[in-house]
């Protein structure tokens, strides 16, 4: 590794709300750059403090030639590092710098052509044919005049100004999305900002990400013993790996198993990390069962139960902490994620979507210290170094389970019966995924237990039993997914299994969450 630090070198990302500003980081940690992404209204301080090379502003739903909308703060102009402003991005930089920004009867939603009508630094290497470029449009606004200093770099028939650059100061903006695939060479451009014009040098790799965080826990916990809740998930098993190669037997990893896993995921944990594996680790596991139910009985609420979840893992891991003379620390999976979606800004606090994750510290009564190692990755990220640290595939590429398990996706009271028809269904959607070779295929799929019972027929009788909903979606970054379309023949023979193979069910749906709204139904 470097011996220079590998977060020196990084970009600010200011946050105007767009759905895409994750995928402006990943797209800039993909270039090699370490970035954070920030609310656009943290304080002057901060940012002075964090001292970026460059800065991007993400683009947002908002319309800057309404009063009360977000701006730019001041700062990021002051400091005279490079900037981009992608979409309201630009648009506000052109509004606060002296240009004008109009709303637009010709508005843009998807795809389109951009004309280059100047070179600029930004576009080096991109492939224009014809002078024209494919990319992603999402605007209403459109800036019809240019602040001070700037010219006008690319246009479309609706936009002529669709990019702007002031090549003095280094300042650019684009109308369009350069992170989405749907913009061509949209990469090439953000490590061009990134690489060549803010000068960063591409320090953020896998094998210096891992360098980088051995280092730091093993600064941060010296001595002391280290408990981790190993999931068999990939974040808990790249937590494992990477505090065995820091620590070694300082670790502890406990596996609870709280009778809402996915079928034989016990054993399946306790076969991979078992001796005769690479990863030789001190690995308990506690049957609490009984006491996840005991809890859980009698709650509906989807959010009480990932509440009740989310305790009792932790009174569990307290008294495996106790037990183990010398714990002072519970190591957690956390990745980036986790941690935007409970940040918070003076306009509106985010829903915190994950909230049996301990995101911000741990309760009062838990009287442990917090070691996150992945709080600064991404998903596609971790599994990266997942790779680097030699974990298996079957570990690295194994869909998300969520820490309350099949508990959210029993919709409704969770009950043993329940649990285990929800387990059998999940078990033979899983297993024909793989059969079929969509598995991989697919970022995340899962059965869901509704809490709704139909008659169906079967056989020569009916039956009346509760309904299994299917649901598969692709994504990249796990914020955003769209359904995954699966072959109307898979998800027949899966209903059909599901069906006549497990007697506690007699209607099977494939969630679309398309638009409009379908399921498709099998008895």
């Amino acid at each position: 590794m470097s011996d220079q630090n590998i977060h020196d070198q990084r970009l600010l990302i200011v946050d105007f709300g767009s759905q895409y500003t994750q995928l402006i980081a990943r797209r800039v940690r993909e270039a090699g750059v370490y970035c954070e992404i920030h609310p656009f209204d943290m304080p002057d301080a901060a940012i002075r403090e964090f001292a970026p090379r460059g800065i991007i502003l993400s683009g947002g739903p908002e319309s800057v030639t309404e009063g009360q909308t977000p701006r730019a703060p001041q700062v990021v102009f002051d400091l005279g590092v490079p900037l981009l402003g992608i979409c309201y991005g630009m648009q506000t930089m052109a509004a606060q710098l002296g240009g004008k920004v109009e709303g637009s009867d010709a508005r843009e939603f998807g795809a389109a052509h951009i004309r280059c009508v100047e070179t600029s630094p930004l576009f080096e290497g991109m492939h224009f044919d014809d002078g024209l470029l494919p990319v992603w449009m999402s605007h209403g606004d459109k800036v019809t005049n240019l602040p001070p200093g700037f010219s006008c770099i690319a246009s479309t028939a609706s936009a002529p100004i669709a990019a702007m650059m002031d090549s003095t100061r280094h300042w650019y903006g684009v109308q369009f999305h350069p992170e989405v695939t749907h913009t061509r060479d949209g990469q090439r451009l953000l490590d061009n900002f990134a690489r060549r014009i803010a000068g960063c040098d591409g320090l953020w790799t896998a094998s210096n990400i891992v360098e980088d965080a051995i280092l730091q826990v093993q600064a941060q916990v010296g001595a002391d013993r280290v408990l981790l809740g190993l999931s068999g998930g990939v974040d808990s098993s790249v937590v494992a790996a990477l505090l065995s190669r820091a620590i070694g037997r300082q670790l502890t990893c406990v596996f609870v198993d709280n009778g809402l896993l996915r079928k034989n995921e016990r054993q399946e944990v306790e076969a991979a990390f078992s001796p005769t594996n690479a990863l030789d680790l001190d690995l308990v596991v506690v049957d609490a069962a009984d006491e996840f139910m005991t809890r859980l009985a009698g709650v509906a609420d989807p959010e009480a139960k990932r509440k009740i979840i989310g305790g009792t893992f932790i009174d569990v891991f307290q008294r495996e902490a106790e037990r183990l003379e010398g714990v002072q620390w519970l190591a957690q999976g956390t990745i980036y994620p986790d941690v935007i979606e409970s940040a918070a800004s003076k306009y509106g606090k985010a829903h915190v979507i994950k909230s049996h994750h301990n995101v911000g510290g741990l309760p009062e009564r838990m009287h442990l210290k917090l070691v996150e190692p992945l709080r600064e990755l991404f998903k596609d990220e971790v599994r990266r170094i997942g790779v680097h640290l030699g974990l298996p595939d079957s570990l690295v590429y194994r869909h998300p389970f969520p820490g309350p398990g099949l508990g959210v996706r029993i919709l409704g009271e969770v009950g043993r019966a329940s649990a285990d028809v929800l387990r059998e269904a999940d078990a033979i959607f899983i297993q024909e995924l793989r059969d079929a070779g969509w598995y991989d295929r697919v970022s995340q799929a899962f059965a869901v237990f509704l809490p709704v019972k139909s008659v169906g027929v079967v056989g020569d009788a009916r039956r009346h039993a509760p309904v299994i909903a299917l649901r598969a979606v692709e994504t990249t970054d796990f914020m955003t997914a769209h359904v995954a379309r699966l072959p109307f023949e898979l998800i027949e023979r899966v209903a059909n299994r599901i069906v006549n193979e497990i007697s506690g069910v007699s209607r099977v749906v494939y969630d679309v969450s398309s638009k409009p709204p379908a399921t498709i139904e099998w008895e």
